[in-house]
């Protein structure tokens, strides 16, 4: 069994494809301020530094300048749009829901580290009927720190009542493989993510392309506990 250990996973881009409501929300507010929409290949990188990140990428792709003050604006505005929107398109990516259910019925603490507001983690995950999962959930808001700090990371752990010598941090992107290692905690990266730069370059313990593999993975990670179900 995996009494005693957690599995720490990112959201956006790990467990749900929610680039296309991100996006959305991100144009929603551009061509709102008379700019043009921009192509989601060009944004869709910035979706784990969070909903700022996007909206400034946005304008400058337009070429378009805003103050501190007018940003903030912009951000209240996709704020308000995106959580009446925010699960339009997104869904979880295949078999993750099997991988959840699997781990959680062996003991294994679940919880969720990501650089989305706390509250909109929630929301989004109760609305696709995953929050059972999780013993806990950490946004960008719940600490003073945030990824890729490593103190996000073992906070989340410490809310789900987990040890981080006994953890794995699963990620798509940079920023989650760099919490994982300044946390001094392994990691599985996904390949299915958002990150701009091929996972494979950027030094996870382990690489998955399926969720089907996610149990092989684990068991290099924790080679002397059971980790599939038999």
């Amino acid at each position: 069994m995996l009494q005693g250990y957690t599995l720490a996973f990112d959201l956006d881009g790990t467990l749900v494809d929610t680039a296309p409501d991100l996006i959305a929300a991100t144009n929603h507010v551009l061509v709102g301020h008379g700019l043009e929409a921009v192509p989601p290949h060009l944004i869709q990188s910035e979706i784990s530094f969070g909903a700022r990140a996007l909206i400034v990428k946005g304008l400058d792709i337009c070429r378009a300048h805003r103050s501190s003050d007018e940003i903030d604006e912009l951000l209240r505005q996709f704020l308000v749009y995106y959580e009446a929107n925010i699960a339009v398109h997104s869904r979880p990516f295949e078999d993750v829901v099997a991988v959840l259910e699997r781990y959680k019925a062996r003991g294994c603490r679940l919880v969720v580290c990501t650089n989305k507001r706390a509250m909109l983690s929630e929301q989004l995950l109760a609305t696709l009927n995953m929050r059972s999962y999780f013993a806990a959930v950490a946004g960008r808001d719940t600490f003073a720190v945030c990824k890729p700090h490593p103190d996000h990371l073992r906070g989340a752990i410490a809310m789900a009542g987990g040890d981080p010598a006994r953890a794995i941090m699963v990620g798509d992107s940079d920023t989650d493989i760099s919490t994982a290692r300044a946390a001094g905690i392994p990691s599985i990266a996904v390949t299915f993510g958002y990150t701009d730069v091929p996972v494979t370059e950027l030094g996870a313990t382990e690489v998955i392309s399926h969720y089907n593999l996610f149990d092989d993975a684990a068991a290099r990670i924790w080679p002397h506990v059971p980790v599939t179900k038999k």
